[in-house]
């Protein structure tokens, strides 16, 4: 299942072992090698910042919040060894300049969904500029798309980047109403279309 990545912000991370609520994450850590989040950092009365829960810990995903083994699950950052040179990257989305393989930038990354199950970052909401964004242009980038991440941009090919659909001027939705009566042609009516 896909989830706008504010879905995992600011949720209450709660105990399997006694239901309790331990903390509550605060910002995604995200590699950028795989475009997966791979931890979030957390906060609350029960830890010690800065304190981390790994993706990897993760029981479920509930209407009640992050469910995790127990209180164990949340750790102190240089606990993670692994996680530590993904940490020391410092990436952040959120803002991040996409270009093609053109060079011709695109805009900045406005927001993205993750797929619940994987933590896969999968689209990427693009905000263009506000030319772009006046004329009725959406871009939402899929992760096979892109090229190349780099500290400065998100790189897509230029081939698979699709243009905007854009609606001729004065086009209506063609949506059959199924409440509205339809005339039935009748002898009349089929007589005087043919003459």
């Amino acid at each position: 299942m896909l989830a706008l990545h504010d879905r995992l912000l600011f949720t209450p991370i709660l105990s399997l072992q006694t239901g309790a609520p331990l903390a509550r994450t605060k910002q995604p850590i995200i590699d950028p090698r795989e475009l997966k989040i791979v931890a979030f950092y957390c906060e609350g009365p029960h830890v010690t910042e800065p304190a981390v829960l790994h993706t990897d810990d993760i029981r479920e995903l509930s209407g009640m919040g992050i469910i995790v083994d127990d209180a164990d699950s949340i750790m102190a950052p240089d606990q993670l060894v692994r996680l530590q040179e993904v940490i020391d990257f410092h990436f952040e989305l959120i803002g991040k300049q996409i270009i093609d393989t053109r060079k011709r930038k695109l805009g900045k990354v406005e927001d993205y969904s993750v797929d619940l199950d994987s933590f896969y970052i999968i689209k990427i909401k693009v905000r263009q500029s506000l030319f772009k964004n006046f004329m009725g242009a959406n871009l939402l980038i899929d992760r096979t798309q892109i090229v190349e991440i780099n500290d400065k941009h998100i790189v897509v090919n230029a081939n698979e980047v699709n243009a905007p659909t854009k609606k001729p001027a004065g086009a209506q939705p063609i949506i059959e109403n199924p409440f509205r009566s339809h005339p039935q042609p009748g002898p009349n009516t089929i007589e005087s279309n043919r003459n």
